[in-house]
C-alpha cells in the first residue's frame, strides 16, 4: 500500500466531497413510483388468477420482473445523493449532474427508457431501494460481501483512492497508522466510515461531507477520509483551503462504483452489465472520468 503526503494541490483528480443542497425530485420519483405499483395493482383484480399466478411464476424464473415493469412504466428510478461533487451535484443553473448522473442516463438510455433520480441522504438510499422506491443506487456504491446478502451487483465501473483530509499544521496525522485512536469526521453507514473504523479511528457522525471538513476545519475531527477525487474536487472549488488542508493518500488504486440491485432480478443487472460494458468499449467511461475527474479513473 502507498502512503504518500499530497500537498494540498492536487493534480489529478480522484475522489469525494460536496456542498450542494438536493432537490425535491426524490419525492417525486417516489410518487411516481407508488402511482405505478397502485395501477398495477388495480390491473391485477380484473386479471384471471391462473394467468397472473403464471406470470408470476415465469417472472420468478428468469428474475426479469422488475426489468419488464421498468420497461413498462417507460423510466428507471436512481436513487442519488445530489450533494456529492464530481459524482453527483446540482451545478450553477441548479441542474442535478455529475458522473453517477451521468452513467444513469446511458444505462436508462441502453435500456430504451427515461430516467428519474431519486435524491436522498446515503443514511436512507438501500431503506428506499430495499422499500421498492427507488429501482437501483448509482452514488459509486462500494461493493460488500455484507451488502451482497441482500443485492446483487453489477460489475465495477470506476476505482479509487482512499485518502484522509487534515489541517495542514497538524503533524500527528501523517499516515494512515497515525488515524488509530483519532477522531474521524465521516457517515457511519458509508463504505467510508467502515474504512475509517477498521483502520482504529474513532467515529464523529456526521451525514454529509462539507459537514465533515467544516468538523476538521474547526478542530473537532482530526480527520476525515474519503477518496482523492473527492478531495481534488473540493480543494478545486475552495482554493482558498490549500493552505488549510493537506491530504494524505492511504491506498493503491481500488475498485469504488458497482450499481446493487435488490436479489432476485438477474435480468436488468445482466442488462447493466451489457450498459457499462458499451460505455466502456466505446469509450463513454474513459470521457466521463476525464470531463469530471480530469483523469481517466475507470480502468483500475
Amino acid at each position: 500500500m502507498k502512503k504518500k503526503i499530497l500537498a494540498t494541490l492536487i493534480s489529478s483528480a480522484i475522489a469525494v466531497a460536496s456542498l450542494t443542497a438536493c432537490g425535491s425530485q426524490g419525492a417525486e420519483s417516489a410518487s411516481a413510483a407508488t402511482t405505478q405499483k397502485e395501477e398495477a395493482a388495480e390491473a391485477a383484480e380484473t386479471t384471471p388468477a391462473t394467468e397472473t399466478t403464471e406470470a408470476a411464476a415465469e417472472a420468478e424464473a428468469t428474475g426479469d420482473d422488475l426489468l419488464n415493469e421498468i420497461k413498462e412504466r417507460g423510466y428507471i428510478i436512481v436513487g442519488t445523493e445530489g450533494t456529492w461533487s464530481p459524482y453527483t451535484y446540482h451545478d450553477d443553473n441548479d441542474e442535478l449532474v455529475g458522473f453517477d448522473v451521468e452513467v444513469a442516463k446511458y444505462i436508462a438510455d441502453y435500456i430504451g427508457v427515461d430516467v428519474q433520480y431519486s435524491e436522498t441522504v446515503w443514511g436512507s438510499m438501500f431503506a428506499s431501494l430495499d422499500a421498492g422506491q427507488i429501482d437501483v443506487v448509482i452514488n459509486s456504491v462500494s461493493y460488500s460481501d455484507e451488502r451482497a446478502e441482500k443485492y446483487d451487483f453489477s460489475e465495477p465501473y470506476n476505482y479509487s483512492q482512499h485518502a484522509f483530509l487534515a489541517l495542514k499544521d497538524n503533524d500527528e496525522v501523517n499516515t494512515l497508522e497515525d488515524a488509530k485512536g483519532k477522531t474521524a469526521a465521516n457517515d457511519p453507514t458509508s463504505s467510508i466510515g467502515k474504512y475509517a473504523e477498521d483502520n482504529g479511528a474513532i467515529l464523529d457522525e456526521v451525514g454529509e461531507a462539507a459537514q465533515a471538513v467544516s468538523e476538521v476545519r474547526n478542530g473537532r475531527a482530526d480527520l476525515t477520509f474519503g477518496t482523492t477525487v473527492g478531495f481534488a474536487d473540493y480543494l478545486k472549488q475552495h482554493p482558498e483551503d490549500e493552505e488549510v488542508f493537506k491530504v494524505v493518500v492511504t491506498s493503491d488504486p481500488e475498485p469504488n462504483a458497482y450499481i446493487p440491485v435488490v436479489k432476485g432480478n438477474e435480468e436488468l443487472v445482466k442488462v447493466i452489465n451489457e450498459a457499462l460494458a458499451q460505455a466502456r468499449e466505446d469509450g463513454t467511461l474513459s470521457a466521463l472520468a476525464l470531463k469530471y475527474f480530469d483523469l481517466d479513473t475507470t480502468q483500475g
